[in-house]
């Protein structure tokens, strides 16, 4: 015990004490504070306080002198050029979306076209065959028209595109047209300028026009032509947009654009058409039944009848019985003294018989209170307080002739806000 007890005072006189080394580091501190003291007499904090209340001071100075407004302008700019850059970001996304559903339906398209024209196949159980109805696109041609088909590919969304004909004579209806279209937001439209002083005016609106190489034929019609003389020659143009490979979205210059229509087309026939129809029986086809007395017992003859499909507003896919169609009546309008609505419904519809080869192309009815003629509107939506709140895609003043006004009073109704816009005018027209 003797020994282990000299040990240990041994290395305590070997080591400064506990006391002595708490009263040195009380020394390092009280010199560290004075050295501190005589550099900061105002202290660490003040002199932070005081270069803050330096800067606000310069910023007041600034401000005085006209410094703080531009910085004011220039987080202005930079706010709207950010906002310019969200609404490009926007329409990159839309013409991406866009892109996507067209590969989405070809996928679709083509899967549904294999299975059809590939190996013969037993039909399925009852009620699970279904016919291909959706024709494969023709193999774009650029040949036959580079111009166009380069000006195309600036313009069309998807590979498709609204497409309008005009001439001065509907000047102030194609200004209300195309106004019409850009307030919706409508990129992927174009309009076909018969003359000079059309193309010129779309010029200076900023509107997308193509004007084509001279023709003797077109241009004597589209230059002094009035409606119905312009209408029979869409379906000529049209042709040379459906061998390039695009999707046409027709449209006559007296129609109101309220929503975008590419967002409510099926793009599952090769023609899918607005109707002339005011219900869902004249619309999409009812029984009709004859009644012929003189026939005793079979005195009723059914019939199945559909109003006939707006020959100025359809989508037509690049396929080749859209093109027989198109064909087909342009060359009966070349041959005939015919309404083009008449021959494109004739040739849409007639099926075969003795002496005559049907068009056989798949077709769709567009929803008609959507897609609406200005029948509807006038006769019965205006009329109808639930009817009076549907936003319709389009309206089409296809069954009055006073247009303007009512094209006007469209846009103050729906557009506006106007609610009796619509009022002044009679359900039809007078004569």
């Amino acid at each position: 015990m003797a020994v282990r007890r000299d040990g240990s005072l041994m290395r305590d006189k070997g080591q400064p004490s506990r006391g002595s080394r708490i009263a040195a580091a009380i020394a390092v501190g009280v010199l560290l504070g004075c050295v501190l003291a005589f550099l900061y007499p105002h202290g660490l904090f003040g002199a932070a306080s005081r270069a803050r209340i330096a800067s606000i001071s310069d910023l007041q100075s600034g401000s005085s002198s006209g410094e703080l407004p531009e910085r004011f302008n220039l987080m202005k700019s930079d706010i709207a050029s950010l906002s310019e850059k969200n609404v490009a970001l926007k329409n990159q996304i839309r013409v991406l979306n866009e892109r996507l559903r067209s590969a989405e339906q070809g996928k679709d398209h083509a899967h549904n076209q294999f299975s059809a024209l590939g190996d013969q196949h037993k039909a399925g159980p009852f009620g699970t065959v279904k016919g291909l109805r959706t024709n494969p696109t023709v193999m774009p041609d650029e040949s036959v028209n580079p111009r166009l088909a380069k000006l195309l590919d600036e313009v069309a969304i998807g590979k498709e595109l609204i497409v309008a004909l005009a001439n001065s004579n509907v000047r102030e209806m194609l200004e209300v047209w195309f106004t019409s279209i850009k307030r919706v937001g409508i990129p992927n439209y174009l309009v076909v300028a018969l003359d000079d002083e059309i193309e010129n005016f779309c010029k200076v609106n900023d509107v997308p026009v193509y004007k084509r190489d001279p023709d003797q034929d077109i241009d004597a019609v589209g230059k002094s032509g009035g409606n119905h003389a312009v209408s029979g020659l869409k379906f000529r143009i049209l042709r040379e947009f459906l061998q390039l490979g695009y999707s046409v979205l027709l449209s006559d210059v007296d129609i109101v654009y309220l929503q975008n229509p590419f967002d409510y087309l099926y793009r599952d026939s090769d023609v899918e058409s607005m109707s002339d129809g005011h219900n869902n029986y004249t619309a999409y086809g009812y029984n009709d039944v004859f009644d012929e007395p003189a026939m005793g017992w079979a005195r009723y003859a059914h019939t199945m009848r559909i109003w006939v499909y707006n020959s100025g507003f359809f989508y037509m896919r690049p396929t080749i019985p859209s093109i027989e169609l198109l064909d087909r009546v342009a060359g009966r309008l070349s041959r005939e003294n015919a309404w083009d609505q008449a021959v494109f419904n004739e040739e849409l519809f007639f099926p075969s018989h003795p002496g005559y080869d049907g068009l056989h192309a798949a077709k769709r009815t567009m929803d008609f209170y959507l897609f609406m003629n200005s029948k509807v509107l006038f006769k019965m939506v205006r009329k109808n307080a639930k009817l009076s709140k549907l936003k319709p895609v389009i309206v089409h003043v296809n069954y009055h002739p006073d247009k303007l006004p009512r094209m006007k009073a469209i846009v103050e109704f729906y557009t506006n806000g106007k609610k009796d816009a619509l009022q002044p005018f009679p359900d039809g027209s007078e004569w």
